[in-house]
């Protein structure tokens, strides 16, 4: 009889950051203090014609992030992300960006209370799919995603993006806008408000 393949799930903890610009890219920040590559930064794009890039800071991290998620082109560039304060600076290859971010409201007082041990397990997040989807229109914390993976996104915190300031090969993609419409990255799930997200996020490998 052949056995089952292991379950493997691998956890990364730190922030995502969505936002759409007036020009119509929507760009995603994934900022990831603890991972099993090591701390490192990524950035999702959409553009207004719909191609999806995908700008990550290793040849490692851009096989695993391109084979969970769809993209129709992958660059491996230096992906530098600064945070003082409520000031975020991002340089990624072509791109460069900063925001600031605004004080947590309620929804963001709330998450913050929910016991990290909680947050971080996928039974949780799948119990606050559907509340989640109908508080945040844009957001899910579960899917499965590419590769026969899965995935579960368990928030901790969440911060409103005030101000946008990014530009794409030198030119200008204008001011804060909403995530709209929705990027399609797949499970790439962010608000369709701008916003930061503290998460914890698990990615199961094999069938479960």
């Amino acid at each position: 009889m052949r056995r089952p393949r292991p379950k493997l799930r691998l956890r990364f903890d730190g922030r995502i950051a969505g936002m759409g610009t007036s020009s119509g890219t929507r760009i995603v920040v994934g900022h990831w203090q603890r991972s099993p590559f090591g701390p490192f930064s990524d950035v999702m794009l959409e553009r207004a014609d719909g191609e999806r890039l995908l700008l990550a800071p290793s040849r490692e991290t851009a096989d695993f992030i391109s084979d969970t998620y769809a993209f129709d082109a992958v660059h491996v560039v230096p992906v530098d992300v600064r945070v003082t304060g409520d000031t975020w600076t991002v340089s990624a290859g072509p791109l460069d960006l900063r925001f600031t971010t605004g004080r947590r409201g309620v929804l963001g007082l709330l998450l913050r209370a929910v016991p990290a041990m909680l947050a971080r397990r996928p039974a949780w997040s799948a119990l606050t799919d559907w509340p989640a989807r109908l508080l945040l229109p844009g957001v899910r914390t579960r899917s499965p995603v590419g590769d026969g993976r899965r995935e579960w996104y368990g928030a901790r915190d969440l911060w409103p993006i005030r101000t946008v300031t990014a530009a794409y090969e030198g030119t200008d993609l204008g001011a804060a806008a909403q995530v709209e419409p929705p990027v399609r990255f797949g499970f790439g799930s962010v608000p369709r408000k701008p916003a930061v997200t503290r998460v914890t996020t698990t990615v199961a490998l094999a069938p479960e």
